[in-house]
């Protein structure tokens, strides 16, 4: 019981860290329509972000032995600029609440990966049941308007490759958790990050011009991802999954296309009927189910 009450906050605060992702589609979006291409926004999130990061670290670049430096490569990797070009990506072919639930398979399939190479990441079957509920719930979203995924297969694509990417980030975090800490997994997740994806950007044909940067909806979206959705998310979560697991702190994800809605409801005025709130009912039910956690034997 006191082990529970102790990670109350930590399940509280990766909770809280999905509902910011959640509300950053929208924000992706609104630079989208000002004609910024995907990959700028993320180098432009990324690097503001680790440039702070770095100042907060009184500029120290530090590097690990090969093996644990290469993880981290793949934390900047699967965590940053695979993710979030797919993800940011699939927001030009598809609707918000496509990319938002079909990203929701990133916590079965870090369950199903974690299963595979953590001990004390297998699942119970009410964790089992109550993923697959919370699974059914998004997808309920995602069919609210009629919608039939393949109108956009490019998109929905993408939002398989993002949420896979997601599932590994998470279990690699898991492992190098347990040696570095959290601000260092993170700063160095985003030098990789904007690294890996600088090739990408150069091959692009599409550059925003400087008057469009200019504007405080985007200048103030890039800093607001940068800051709140990248350096203090992504710290935030870290120091979760290092408390709660990989796979329990993922599961909250589930709730992302509901905060999505609510959010995209108030911002767009998007509509919601009876399907989406039956939806939601399954999602919270299924993350409930889910966090559920049978104790490890003591001896």
């Amino acid at each position: 019981m006191q082990s529970r009450n102790s990670d109350f906050w930590f399940h509280v605060a990766a909770l809280g860290m999905v509902a910011v992702w959640a509300i950053s589609f929208l924000n992706t979006r609104v630079l989208l329509d000002a004609g910024m291409h995907p990959v700028e926004i993320f180098v432009a999130r990324f690097a503001i972000a680790y440039v702070v990061l770095l100042a907060l670290s009184r500029f120290r670049i530090t590097f690990v032995k090969l093996k644990d430096e290469l993880l981290l490569a793949l934390c900047g990797m699967t965590g940053g600029s695979i993710y979030f070009i797919a993800e940011n990506t699939a927001l030009q072919y598809t609707l918000i609440s496509d990319v938002a639930v079909i990203v929701c398979l990133a916590p079965l399939l870090t369950a199903l990966i974690g299963a595979a190479f953590y001990r004390d990441e297998r699942l119970s079957p009410r964790m089992a049941f109550g993923s697959v509920i919370a699974f059914i719930g998004t997808t309920m979203l995602a069919m609210r308007n009629g919608l039939v995924w393949g109108d956009s297969v490019l998109g929905d694509l993408l939002a398989v490759v993002a949420a896979l990417s997601w599932a590994i980030y998470a279990l690699v975090l898991k492992r190098l958790s347990h040696t570095y800490s959290t601000l260092f997994i993170t700063r160095k997740s985003f030098f990789y990050g904007v690294l890996t994806a600088l090739p990408v950007l150069a091959l692009t044909d599409s550059h925003t011009p400087v008057a469009i940067l200019q504007q405080p909806a985007v200048w103030g979206n890039i800093v607001y991802l940068a800051l709140v959705c990248s350096m203090a998310a992504y710290s935030i979560w870290n120091i979760a999954v290092r408390r709660i697991g990989a796979v329990r702190a993922s599961n909250y994800i589930y709730l992302s296309p509901v905060i999505s809605m609510i959010a995209a409801a108030w911002w767009f005025g998007e509509r919601t009927n009876a399907i989406a709130y039956a939806g939601c009912a399954l999602v919270l039910i299924g993350v409930i189910l889910a966090q559920h956690k049978k104790p490890s034997n003591s001896h």
